[in-house]
């Protein structure tokens, strides 16, 4: 995907194949979520009115570069996982051999189309700190790329819960779902507040 320029990748995406999707738009976005909070930390950084954030810009830029880079990479692998659960549904049944075969294929490709979108909005979480901090702490001309960025980051990780939610009926084994559902509900729930601490800060450089 990273090789991909974006006219490329939009055609991808709407085409009729499916993958990659939703997933691995919303890693995506939220790769360029992380992106912008690592513009705004570079048009910090070196000004001698914002001496007293240096540092802090510096962690917000560095991380804010790891992070768009495994997001990349998440992009991918969404990609990937959902082929795998395509392939898994399409071998052969039949025989009892075959049946267990495939049974457990489905259950190995669900457990990766899962852990995926939870990695992504993991990581799209902290890319809503960061765009937090480089709105409150970073150049205030930058101010609205950090929002955008944020924004970014908050759609993606609801998309990502989407992602997981979507697939995990797949999950044959009642305690593994209940345990993934509660991860999902625990990350849903720490979605409001991040995002409305991002747009307060943003407003705030705005007034």
């Amino acid at each position: 995907m990273r090789d991909l320029t974006v006219g490329e990748f939009c055609e991808r995406v709407a085409s009729a194949e499916p993958t990659p999707g939703g997933g691995t738009a919303a890693a995506a976005a939220a790769a360029l979520g992380a992106a912008l909070a690592a513009m705004v930390a570079r048009t910090t950084i070196g000004k001698k009115k914002f001496a007293d954030r240096q540092a802090a810009m510096e962690a917000i830029r560095d991380e804010a570069d790891r992070l768009w880079r495994d997001l990349l990479d998440l992009a991918e692998a969404d990609a990937r996982a959902f082929d795998a659960v395509l392939a898994a549904y399409r071998l052969p049944k039949g025989t009892p051999e075959e049946d267990v075969r495939r049974a457990a294929a489905i259950q190995d490709a669900a457990r990766g189309a899962i852990a995926t979108p939870l990695a992504v909005c993991r990581l799209a979480a902290r890319v809503l700190e960061l765009a937090r901090q480089a709105a409150a702490e970073g150049n205030p001309n930058a101010a609205s790329d950090a929002g955008v960025g944020g924004l970014l980051a908050g759609a993606a990780a609801r998309g990502a819960l989407l992602n997981v939610r979507i697939n995990l009926p797949q999950l044959s084994d009642p305690s593994e779902r209940a345990r993934r559902e509660a991860e999902a509900a625990a990350l849903q729930a720490s979605l409001d507040g991040a995002e409305a601490a991002v747009g307060a800060a943003v407003a705030s450089r705005l007034a």
